[in-house]
């Protein structure tokens, strides 16, 4: 879809041309939708602290959570273990938009914001006692998570293991930094392997 409203002005940032200071040549991604709801009190967590956790950490939270119940797992009987947890993530820009203000930082920005804390909170909340972090491989963070993670169950560092990534867009620095590149398609398709492939589209998402 064309950029949701909620996370910038298209029109503000946007130019067919990609020598334009400033100006992305695509305003097109894969977007979720909701990512500001959140039930902060299921994980023990205050609204204030919720309102300044990175939404990745938030639906990273979340997943974990499926993630276990599909696997037939129980918060009680795993509390305690040496569970591991192995985190994607590469994208930090909630805190740009929490630092660029420094009168709006509170005691929960740091955590907030360090994406360390995306994998260390899930090893938090569920009291799991194994590796417990978070992998930035740029596009490949996920896949290598789930490496990391195979590897310490081979090496009998953990017993059991969490594994995953996310991507959340909450600003178009990275989309004009792509456009500067000349990795971003204009009209907002992937055509791999095509002859008339001209970029990639953004997207976000996460898996657990």
């Amino acid at each position: 879809t064309e950029v949701p409203g909620d996370r910038w002005q298209k029109q503000a940032f946007y130019h067919p041309d990609p020598t334009v200071r400033g100006k992305s040549v695509s305003y097109w991604g894969g977007f979720l939708d909701h990512i500001d709801q959140f039930d902060p009190f299921y994980f023990g967590i205050s609204p204030i602290e919720a309102e300044y956790m990175d939404p990745q950490q938030r639906l990273l939270m979340e997943l974990s959570s499926e993630a276990l119940d599909d696997a037939g797992q129980t918060r009680e009987n795993l509390s305690g273990t040496k569970t591991g947890v192995f985190v994607g993530i590469s994208v930090n820009e909630y805190s740009q938009l929490q630092f660029s203000d420094p009168t709006q930082i509170t005691s929960h920005s740091g955590t907030g914001s360090a994406l360390s804390i995306a994998a260390n909170r899930i090893s938090y909340f569920f009291d799991f006692r194994g590796p417990s972090m978070a992998i930035d491989t740029a596009c490949s963070s996920s896949l290598t998570a789930v490496h990391l993670a195979c590897q310490s169950l081979r090496s009998g560092e953990c017993g059991m293991a969490l594994a995953g990534g996310v991507n959340i867009i909450l600003s178009p620095a990275h989309s004009i930094a792509f456009t500067k590149a000349g990795v971003l398609a204009p009209d907002g398709r992937c055509k791999a392997f095509d002859a008339r492939a001209n970029g990639y589209v953004r997207g976000e998402g996460g898996g657990m």
